[in-house]
């Protein structure tokens, strides 16, 4: 049994020859001006479809980003208002039980 798998495996099998069948010439079995044209039209969409791709990811790159600088001024922003409340204009110590200035003459606006 293995003599036999030995010489199926190392008996080399005819190659076909690379001739046409009768009655067909070589311009017949090309694509042709008709394969060449349709080849052409698939590359061109192709290109056009990608750089259309590119320019629409690089749209949506730059608005996502004006998006984060929005919302990082804005989150600064919102910041800034909140310092802006907690800091006091004068210290409570210094003004006197009706809020119109300290008690040693200067005067504050009321609140």
């Amino acid at each position: 049994m293995q003599n036999l798998l030995l010489r199926l495996a190392t008996t080399p099998t005819p190659m076909p020859t690379p001739t046409l069948r009768d009655g067909i010439t070589e311009d017949q079995v090309t694509p042709g001006l008709l394969g060449f044209i349709m080849t052409a039209f698939f590359v061109v969409a192709t290109a056009l479809l990608i750089v259309d791709m590119v320019r629409r990811i690089r749209r949506v790159r730059y608005r996502a980003q004006v998006e984060e600088e929005r919302i990082a001024a804005a989150a600064e922003a919102d910041i800034e208002a909140e310092e802006a409340r907690e800091e006091p204009t004068a210290p409570q110590a210094a003004r006197d039980t009706n809020g119109n200035g300290s008690t040693q003459g200067n005067s504050l606006p009321r609140d």
